[in-house]
C-alpha cells in the first residue's frame, strides 16, 4: 500500500501546481469530468491496485509472481511519470505517446496477475479502463490545444 500511495502522492505532487493556471486555461472536450472527480477515482484505484499487488506478492513463491510484481513496477512508473509529462512539463502530446506505454504496460500487468489470481486481475481491470479514458481524453486536450 505505502508503494502505490508514494507513487499517488508523487503524481499529486506533479499535479496539483498546474492544475489551477495552466490545465484550468487549456480547452478541453465537454465529457471532461469535473476536477473533484479525479481525486476521489484515483485513490479507489490506488486501493484497488495496492490490493491486487498484495495479492501476488503473497503468492510470491507462485512461478510468474516476480515477473508480474515487475511489470506492475514499471507501469507505478509510468503512471507517475505521466504526472510529470502532462502537468510539470506541459507536454501533452508527449504525454499522450507516455499514456499508450502506460495503458500497455497495464494490460502486461493485470495478464500476468490474471494467470496468478483472478481477484487480482479482476482488480486491475477499472484501472486500465480509467487510463484508456484519460487516454482519449489527453489526446483531445492535446488536439484542441495544439
Amino acid at each position: 500500500m505505502a508503494i502505490c500511495f508514494g507513487a499517488a502522492g508523487l503524481g499529486s505532487l506533479l499535479t496539483k501546481h498546474n492544475i489551477p493556471g495552466w490545465y484550468t486555461a487549456l480547452r478541453k472536450p465537454p465529457w471532461t469530468p469535473p476536477n473533484w472527480v479525479f481525486g476521489p477515482v484515483w485513490s479507489a484505484l490506488y486501493l484497488a491496485m495496492a490490493v491486487a499487488a498484495w495479492l501476488i506478492w503473497r503468492e510470491a513463491q507462485l512461478p510468474g509472481a516476480r515477473l508480474a510484481l515487475v511489470l506492475f513496477a514499471v507501469q507505478l512508473v509510468l503512471n507517475v511519470g505521466w504526472s510529470g509529462i502532462f502537468f510539470a512539463a506541459r507536454r501533452p502530446g508527449l504525454a499522450f505517446v507516455e499514456i499508450l506505454l502506460l495503458g500497455l504496460a497495464i494490460l502486461a500487468a493485470l495478464v500476468a496477475f490474471w494467470r496468478l489470481s483472478r481477484a487480482a486481475g479482476w482488480l486491475m481491470a477499472p484501472y486500465l479502463v480509467w487510463v484508456g479514458f484519460a487516454a482519449v481524453l489527453n489526446f483531445k486536450v492535446w488536439r484542441l490545444n495544439a
